[in-house]
């Protein structure tokens, strides 16, 4: 008797949370970065962090 769990439903659970963490991640080095150069990503950092969290939200419990 095997137990079957069906690991494709957290697949997606999982890709977001590692794809948060890079964001989070790069956002914390955003500081050794010259001036421009964050003021470009620091935007789009955010609208990306945004994203993933609302995908995120609206993955089935």
């Amino acid at each position: 008797m095997g137990i079957n769990i069906d690991f494709e439903k957290f697949f997606p659970h999982h890709d977001l949370l590692i794809e948060i963490g890079r964001i989070e991640m790069a956002m914390e080095t955003l500081q050794e970065r010259a001036e421009n150069e964050r003021a470009m990503l620091q935007p789009r950092l955010e609208s990306r962090m945004v994203r993933l969290r609302t995908a995120l939200k609206s993955l089935p419990v």
